[in-house]
């Protein structure tokens, strides 16, 4: 019985953690969780799952959580996500909160020896340096969660790293892949949240639009894998049924093939290194899809991804003002403050207007994340 504390638990990864939770009863426990403001939902997981201690964000509703839930213990805010993080009855922490805000509980998990489930890309582009180095200091595992880094990792399984020529990142290109950057210019919310593969939360479905989202993804390559940036490509494929592929120093590529279903991943993290059934998943049929596509990636269509290289290879805080110039930007277009296209241009602001700090501390991450944070919403 593996003992899970769950961060982000009503977001999208969350409640398919849940889902792969429910159908193995007897091999996951839920002992922790952690919630935003979905209150309603966070009822039901409470009255189904039965944790011991449940973290939301606003001090209000832990205490009229209490009252409704008189033996579970309740806390709140950003110390409340470090407390389910580090709960001491766990064994794994599953992070699939989303933005910065999961950095800080991923790294004090890792020095409790917690097992890492990391589905919250921003721990590692914004700290990778600062997360593998606890890695290997407190001798932890870091198992991905992302469907790409998962598909790299299971078809790493019995190979050498040493004998890896590069990786391969599969996108789907988003709700606008066939668009150009001129029918750009006026595209609407819900046309952005539109995507045609995956269901996925609206922060992360605009990142795929823009495809910042695989840019994150070739941040968190990098350090999953001690992969230099040259090394790691992207590849264009619409059907989203190749997740990622290695090619290896004999020209030999291997590949994890499967339908669109982010249980499956989520599970094998679970699980590692051993597999169980998933009941209700597709099964994959090569002869029915009939035809997979594939196209070279254009990176001044898709210029998110381009700064994402930039700033991975700059280095120090450049990819946390990344990261952060997104988040408020993305933010921005969902609430209808700015364009589309003005994302990137917000991005390509923050980026230019920083002065690298190399090595940064995690007091210099989190002061870096603030300021951009505030210069991009000076400019709306």
């Amino acid at each position: 019985m593996k003992k899970i504390s769950l961060l982000g638990a009503t977001g999208s990864i969350g409640v398919q953690t849940l889902d792969v939770i429910r159908e193995h009863p007897d091999q996951f426990k839920v002992c922790a969780l952690a919630a935003g403001r979905n209150i309603q939902e966070v009822r039901k997981m409470i009255s189904e799952f039965k944790p011991e201690l449940v973290a939301v964000q606003e001090k209000s509703a832990a205490e009229t959580l209490k009252t409704e839930f008189p033996g579970i213990q309740f806390t709140y805010g950003n110390t409340g996500l470090e407390e389910v993080a580090v709960f001491h009855k766990s064994d794994v922490l599953v992070n699939a909160v989303l933005g910065s805000v999961g950095l800080s509980p991923t790294l004090k998990a890792i020095e409790a020896g917690k097992v890492i489930a990391i589905a919250n890309k921003e721990t590692l582009v914004t700290a990778g340096h600062l997360v593998m180095e606890a890695v290997k200091r407190n001798n932890v595992s870091i198992l991905p969660v992302d469907s790409e880094h998962s598909a790299i990792f299971q078809a790493l399984q019995g190979e050498r790293e040493k004998n890896i020529d590069r990786l391969i990142l599969t996108a789907s290109g988003g709700s606008f892949r066939d668009r150009t950057r001129e029918e750009l210019a006026n595209v609407t919310v819900d046309e952005a949240l539109n995507h045609p593969n995956w269901s996925m939360g609206a922060k992360i479905t605009i990142d795929s639009a823009t495809m910042m989202n695989k840019g994150l993804e070739v941040i968190e390559a990098h350090w999953l894998f001690s992969m230099p940036y040259q090394k790691i490509d992207v590849v264009l494929h619409q059907e989203s049924i190749i997740h990622s592929m290695i090619e290896f120093h004999d020209s030999s590529i291997m590949a994890q093939l499967g339908t669109p279903d982010m249980r499956v991943p989520i599970q094998y993290a679970l699980t590692f290194p051993d597999r169980l059934p998933l009941h209700g998943a597709k099964k994959l049929n090569l002869a029915e899809i009939g035809k997979l596509h594939f196209k070279e990636m254009d990176y001044n269509r898709f210029k998110c991804l381009k700064y994402a290289y930039e700033a991975g290879e700059a280095g120090g805080t450049m990819p946390t003002v990344l990261n952060a110039a997104n988040e408020a930007a993305v933010a921005a277009f969902l609430e209808g403050k700015i364009s589309f296209l003005q994302i990137e241009d917000l991005i390509e602001k923050a980026l230019s207007s920083h002065e690298i700090i190399s090595n940064p501390s995690l007091e210099i991450i989190q002061s870096v994340d603030k300021d951009t944070r505030n210069f991009v919403h000076s400019l709306l």
